[in-house]
């Protein structure tokens, strides 16, 4: 039975860690940016997004479908870039062991 006790210790302290990595996430800023810097999108460490800047003269030149493409391309690179924090620091907590599942942001 001491087996079991210490496997469930062991679990709340995993639960704890995770719970801090998460919080500590959030408070971390990854920026994705486009077309050469002109439009920026940052995100917290989750994943969330935070905010975009969008240079003046993309707007200037009135092509709307260009800029949605920007905005998109900084977007997705805001995101993947959370994500390969999240990753690293799950490896941290978990010492490197595959976890059988994916767990949210």
């Amino acid at each position: 039975m001491a087996d079991f006790s210490q496997l469930l210790q062991l679990g709340q302290q995993m639960q704890g860690k995770l719970t801090e990595m998460q919080t500590e996430l959030a408070q971390q800023t990854v920026t994705g940016s486009s077309g050469g810097g002109m439009v920026k999108a940052a995100a917290n460490g989750r994943g969330e997004i935070r905010s975009i800047e969008i240079d003046p003269s993309v707007v200037s030149d009135g092509d709307v479908e260009m800029l949605e493409d920007l905005v998109l391309a900084a977007v997705s690179e805001a995101q993947r870039k959370a994500q390969e924090l999240y990753r690293s620091e799950l490896g941290k907590v978990t010492g490197g062991l595959p976890l059988p599942f994916q767990l949210p942001l």
